[in-house]
C-alpha cells in the first residue's frame, strides 16, 4: 500500500485506540507512560524514516517493521526508566501491532471505501479521532498520576524489619533487619537493607520491583521471592552473615508472571541466583566467588540465563537441572572450582545439566573450568 504522510499518522493514531483501553483498564502510571511512549517513536518513524524511505509498503513488511519497533521501545523503555514488568509490556505492545494490522486490512477499509486509493486517509474521521486519541492519552496520564502509587522516602538509619502491606514506592536508606513485601504493585528502589534472615522477603504477590537494592550481612538469602513475580534491577549482594546465604532465590512461581533479575552483582553466597519451579529470566549479572553453584535453574524451572559472569564458582558455574527447560547463552563463566570431592558433577563443570534436564547451551565463553560443558543423569545438553 502507498500511502501518503497524512495515512500514516491517522492510521497509526487509530489502531492505537484498543492498547490505550487495556493501559487504562490496567490503572498503572507505567502503562499509559508505555503506550505514550510506543505512539511517541511510531509517529517519528513515520515523519523522518517511513514516509521518506517506502513510496511503496508492502504487507509483509509490517513484521519486521514491528520487530524493530519494539527492540527501540525497550530500549527506549530501560533508558526512560519506565518500570513495565516485561510479560505486560509485551502484551500491549502485541496489542498495539495486531490491532494495527486489523485496523489497515480490515476495519477501515470498511468504513472508508477509498482508504487504500487515498493512501490510508481517514478523511472527517481522521479528525476525530486524533481528536479523540489525545483525548484518551492526556486524561489516562492524569487519571494515571493522580492514582499513582505513594511514594516514601527512608533517610537515615531505620530499625526493621520493615512490612509493607500496601502498593508503595520505598526510596533510600538503610533499614537493619529486612524488608517484608505483602503487596503487589511494590516498587524498592536505592534501598539497603543490612542484617536480618532475608534482605528483601517478598511472598504471595506480583509486579514487585527492586531497583538498585544493595543487600549485606544477612544469614538466609539476599533477596527471596517465594510465589511472587518479581523484577530485581542492578542489585547488589555481598557479605554474606552464614555459609548457606542465596543471593537472589526465586521458587514456587510458576503461577505467577515471569520474574527478571538482571544486572546484580554478588559475591561470596552459596548460591548466587537460583530458582526452584519458577519462570525466570536471569540476565548480565555478575557472580563471583559462591560456595555451591554460581546460576541455578532448577526443580522444574523454565528460563534463560543470558550474557552472565560467572567467576570463581566452587563446584559448579551455571546448572539447569532436576526436569527444567533451560536457555543458556552468551555467558561466560571462569575458574570453576573442583570442590575437593570426587564427585563428576562438581569438578569445576561450567555448564551443567543434571537429572532429566534439557538445556540448551550456545555462544557461551568457558575459561580454566576443568569440568567443561556437560550433562549427567539423563539430562539433554543441546549444544549449537
Amino acid at each position: 500500500m502507498s500511502y501518503t504522510l497524512r495515512g500514516r499518522v491517522e492510521s497509526r493514531l487509530g489502531a492505537a485506540v484498543p492498547a490505550l483501553v487495556v493501559a487504562i483498564a490496567l490503572q498503572r502510571w507505567w502503562a499509559i507512560e508505555l503506550v505514550a511512549l510506543m505512539l511517541a517513536l511510531g509517529l517519528v518513524l513515520d515523519l523522518c524514516v517511513y514516509h521518506r524511505l517506502f513510496a511503496y509498503q508492502p504487507a509483509w513488511s509490517a513484521l519486521p517493521l514491528g520487530a524493530v519497533e519494539l527492540g527501540l521501545t525497550y530500549a527506549a523503555m530501560r533508558a526512560l526508566d519506565i518500570r513495565a514488568p516485561l510479560d505486560l509490556a509485551l502484551l500491549l505492545y502485541g496489542v498495539a501491532w495486531l490491532s494495527g494490522q486489523l485496523f489497515a486490512h480490515a476495519l477501515y477499509p470498511r468504513l472508508r471505501l477509498e482508504y487504500a486509493e487515498g493512501g490510508g486517509e481517514l478523511g472527517r474521521l481522521g479528525g476525530a479521532t486524533a481528536v479523540a486519541v489525545a483525548t484518551v492519552v492526556v486524561g489516562g496520564l492524569g487519571a494515571a498520576y493522580a492514582t499513582r502509587q505513594p511514594t516514601v522516602h527512608l533517610h537515615g538509619v531505620v530499625q526493621g524489619p520493615i512490612v509493607i502491606t500496601r502498593s508503595e514506592t520505598l526510596v533510600g536508606g538503610v533499614v537493619r533487619g529486612g524488608i517484608i513485601v505483602r503487596a503487589n504493585h511494590v516498587t524498592l528502589r536505592h534501598v539497603t537493607v543490612v542484617g536480618g534472615d532475608y534482605g528483601v522477603n517478598i511472598e504471595h504477590v506480583e509486579h514487585v520491583m527492586l531497583d538498585r537494592v544493595r543487600v549485606v550481612g544477612v544469614s538466609l538469602d539476599g533477596i527471596r521471592a517465594l510465589d511472587a513475580g518479581v523484577m530485581i534491577d542492578n542489585c547488589s549482594i555481598s557479605s554474606p552473615a552464614g555459609s548457606m546465604v542465596t543471593g537472589v532465590l526465586v521458587s514456587y512461581s510458576m503461577g505467577r508472571p515471569m520474574s527478571m533479575v538482571s544486572g546484580c552483582t554478588i559475591a561470596g553466597t552459596r548460591e548466587g541466583i537460583a530458582t526452584h519451579s519458577s519462570m525466570v529470566d536471569v540476565m548480565d549479572n555478575r557472580v563471583v566467588d559462591t560456595t555451591e553453584r554460581g546460576i541455578l535453574l532448577g526443580e522444574m524451572s523454565m528460563g534463560m540465563a543470558h550474557g552472565n559472569d560467572v567467576e570463581g564458582a566452587k563446584g559448579i558455574g551455571i546448572i539447569c537441572m532436576d526436569r527444567s527447560v533451560c536457555e543458556i547463552d552468551h555467558n561466560t563463566v571462569a575458574g570453576a572450582r573442583v570442590d575437593g570431592t570426587e564427585d563428576p558433577t562438581r569438578g569445576g563443570v561450567a555448564i551443567e545439566a543434571f537429572f532429566y534436564a534439557e538445556a540448551s547451551v550456545h555462544h557461551n565463553t568457558v575459561v580454566a573450568s576443568p569440568g567443561g560443558v556437560r550433562a549427567f543423569d539423563n539430562s539433554l545438553l543441546e549444544q549449537r
